[in-house]
């Protein structure tokens, strides 16, 4: 069990749903949360419902002026949970490009800006914890899902090979592979969405595999199954299959 009493963590993507959700576990928990995203009313309002010290620094991961300046602001901090995203469902025959591009550069390059502020100065001191959001989508392609899954492939990814690297360190990489979450981005979604999960209860997910030395935690854990499994299936067969 991680002792949080003392500890200070940075939630990139903390105004609203799994983000917002987290922060109200680690605060309870007795960790100081510098909580970040665009919107600086969500965060001062999330900031005042918390029962331990927080702080708020805006920032857009889209931009790298934007992300230096508030890793600055931030200064050092014991972990840094990436929980940013952009997402809008559409396939290869109606392709955004705009909206494409917004998802790569929100889940994935945006990661890579604030880990580029922070894994330095980590690695420098040996001590650290870093926690990314990936999605059971990353698991393989899915129709009606370009920019999203792609970018969460890429994610889950990144993070496999900064586990290999830093395993043996005292830095700590986890990742998360939640299913569908209840937010302002899968109301977007016009299907059944199977397993759906309230933000508070993603949160607890995600917290307690915070709490454990394990690298991987993909929930629920019954539907995270198909995903995991469809890796072994042979493409005629998955693509049937997931079509």
């Amino acid at each position: 069990m991680t002792q949080w009493q003392g500890k200070r963590y940075w939630l990139v993507g903390a105004s609203d749903g799994l983000g917002a959700a987290l922060a109200g576990q680690l605060s309870r928990a007795g960790a100081e949360v510098v909580l970040s995203a665009r919107s600086e009313d969500k965060l001062k309002k999330l900031a005042d419902s918390l029962p331990g010290k927080a702080q708020v620094v805006t920032l857009d991961v889209s931009d790298m002026t934007s992300v230096e300046a508030a890793a600055k602001s931030v200064g050092e901090v014991d972990g840094v949970v990436y929980l940013a995203g952009a997402y809008w469902p559409f396939g290869a025959q109606n392709w955004n490009a705009e909206q494409a591009n917004t998802m790569a550069d929100v889940n994935f390059t945006g990661l890579m800006r604030v880990l580029g502020q922070v894994v330095p100065d980590m690695v420098k001191r040996d001590a650290g914890h870093i926690v990314i959001t990936s999605s059971l989508t990353g698991f393989r392609g899915l129709p009606n899902s370009i920019g999203y899954t792609a970018s969460k492939a890429a994610v889950m990814s990144l993070a496999e090979c900064m586990h290999a690297d830093l395993r043996k360190t005292g830095v700590q990489v986890q990742v998360v592979n939640p299913g569908f979450i209840r937010t302002q981005l899968t109301d977007k979604n016009d299907f059944k969405m199977p397993f759906l999960m309230e933000p508070e209860d993603a949160a607890r997910e995600v917290f307690e595999h915070m709490n454990t030395d394990n690298f991987k935690k993909s929930f629920p854990y019954f539907f995270s199954l198909l995903f995991r499994g469809s890796q072994f299936l042979p493409d005629w067969l998955y693509f049937r299959l997931f079509r």
